[in-house]
């Protein structure tokens, strides 16, 4: 009857200790898994934020917000006269 209940210790101890590999291989595939989805979320919302910050420059830069340029009449300049400028003559005053 000793020699059974050996046995029978022998197979929970190996029961427990596949039990307490399998947690081990699972946590630490888990963390792995974790790691992973946190660096590919991490690179997607840079490259959202990105095409987020170029799509509005974008817009802004070349088309409904960008401003319209205003077409202002053109105003003649006039050319240099040729003839010097008549300056008045001085006055005396009293």
């Amino acid at each position: 009857m000793a020699a059974a209940a050996k046995k029978k210790d022998a197979r929970v101890l190996r029961d427990r200790a596949r039990a307490f590999q399998a947690r081990q291989q699972f946590n630490t595939h888990r963390e792995r898994r974790r790691v992973r989805d946190n660096l590919i979320g991490g690179i997607v919302g840079g490259v959202l934020l990105i095409a987020a910050i170029g799509a509005q420059v974008g817009y802004y830069a070349s088309g409904p917000g960008r401003p319209t340029p205003t077409h202002s009449a053109t105003v003649a300049t006039p050319a240099p006269s040729t003839t010097a400028p008549t300056t008045p003559a001085p006055t005396v005053t009293p």
